[in-house]
């Protein structure tokens, strides 16, 4: 997202309108056009009030790679919203944008009078999901999951040299195109978890077309810490704060420090943690079953372990884990530098971050842990190829309205990434919901309501 996604199962909950199985890389039409407005428009089948079209995008944004992508769009039926659109942008990297409409026009109802929904399915993902069998199988919904270097590599392969057109600037460029199809000079912009990072740099990259963001579950400009340091960090916070609100008498930040010394399980108790977090933000049960761990009895902990993992299975079209990989090694930075670094010298650079990592960084986790992850080690065999260039650090964001929103229970996306983005929101508003985990505006009613009163005041 990387802690980037929301957890697919979660976050599309009630959501029924499935995307269609295509098996294979999505095709590329030959020929180098692409520009232009939605075609085919129709009302959406199995979406009610809404309008179903495709935008036609180039391949490759600079024009030297031929081909185009056809990415699918719905727009809500008012029009003449006097606030004009705003973009959705969902998570991941991987999520489709048309199953999740119904569920987002539903709990954001209130907005819709003033303003017109527009979801789309970014490139990779939906219908033309990218699609890396044995990755997808392996690592289902979540990035913390460690893949093996064949599935990996094969994904890689399979994908081909297309693979590096699925950066998150391809992205940007295909927003700004579905602006001009839609005919707005501006577009609000309101994205979840890696949606917030999408959104933030189309911000920075076109900051005269947007009017405002909403920035919900917050990824920062410069993109995920591959170690995950700040969710390590946050987790016994988090689970403290879970513990007071239940009433519980452990302590469960020194006992998961035990838990990790004693078994050497930091990577798999932190992708159940970060789970866990989407079916009960007070972590109920949590605390005592990471106690008794921790007082040499884990069987429950495995339990846990091993259903949040049967947990996260999900096919391509809800959450493309080929669309993951290409999208985080190409916008990564790692402790070898970025997916352009050749592939042999990059496990020793691992190993010398490892080395120098001081528990102070890591608790209640360790090293092993930071350098063990499945956002990290994804990447690590990923061939080389070319990246697109880092962009500035510590840009501000444009002088519009940015709400940044939170919830205090968040291990995928740590309010810690929230305050640091805030710092360079020159009209930013944080909002921290107590209580409230992943995807706050979608799964918290305050969440929702911090949204109406900024949008809407």
């Amino acid at each position: 997202m990387a802690r980037m996604r929301g957890r697919t199962a979660a976050v599309l909950g009630a959501a029924v309108l499935v995307a269609a199985t295509v098996l294979g890389t999505p095709a590329v039409a030959a020929g180098h056009g692409g520009a232009g407005g939605l075609t085919g428009q129709a009302p959406c089948e199995g979406i009610d009030g809404f309008t179903c079209g495709t935008l036609t995008v180039p391949l490759d944004h600079s024009g030297h790679r031929p081909g185009t992508l056809v990415l699918k769009v719905a727009v809500g039926g008012n029009a003449d919203a006097p606030k004009g659109d705003i973009v959705f942008l969902a998570g991941g990297p991987g999520q489709p944008g048309l199953p999740l409409v119904s569920r987002i026009a539903q709990r954001m109802a209130p907005l819709f009078a003033q303003y017109r929904l527009v979801m789309f399915d970014q490139r990779g993902t939906g219908a033309n999901a990218l699609q890396c069998p044995a990755l997808q199988e392996q690592m289902g919904a979540s990035d913390l999951a460690v893949p093996t270097p064949q599935a990996v590599t094969d994904c890689a392969a399979a994908l081909g040299s297309d693979r590096r057109y699925y950066s998150s600037a391809d992205t940007v460029a295909d927003i700004d195109q579905l602006r001009r199809a839609l005919g707005d000079r501006r577009i609000t912009v309101d994205g979840v978890s890696y949606g917030s990072f999408v959104a933030e740099r189309y911000a920075l990259a076109h900051p005269s077309h947007v009017a405002a963001l909403v920035l919900d579950s917050v990824v920062p400009q410069q993109s995920y810490d591959p170690l995950d340091l700040a969710a390590l960090g946050a987790s016994a916070r988090v689970l403290r704060l879970a513990c007071q609100s239940t009433g519980c008498t452990t302590d469960p930040g020194a006992d998961l420090a035990e838990v990790v010394r004693r078994y050497h399980d930091g990577p798999e108790v932190l992708d159940m943690l970060t789970t866990y977090e989407f079916v009960d933000p007070d972590f109920k049960g949590i605390p005592e079953v990471l106690h008794q761990a921790a007082q040499g009895h884990p069987e429950q902990l495995q339990g846990y372990i091993q259903g949040m993992r049967e947990g996260d299975a999900a096919p391509a079209e809800l959450l493309s884990q080929g669309l993951h990989a290409s999208t985080l090694c190409a916008d990564g930075r790692f402790p070898w530098g970025s997916s352009d670094t050749p592939v042999e010298g990059r496990a020793a650079e691992v190993e010398r971050v490892r080395a120098q990592l001081t528990p102070e960084q890591t608790w209640p986790f360790d090293a092993a842990t930071a350098t063990g992850l499945g956002t990290l080690l994804s990447c690590l065999p990923w061939p080389r190829e070319e990246v697109p260039p880092a962009p500035p650090a510590h840009r501000k964001l444009p002088h519009v309205p940015v709400l940044l929103l939170g919830g205090d229970r968040d291990l995928s996306t740590p309010t810690e990434w929230l305050r640091q983005e805030a710092e360079l929101a020159p009209l930013g508003k944080v909002v921290v919901v107590p209580g409230a985990a992943h995807s706050v505006q979608t799964r918290s009613a305050p969440g929702r309501q911090a949204v109406y009163d900024f949008l809407l005041g």
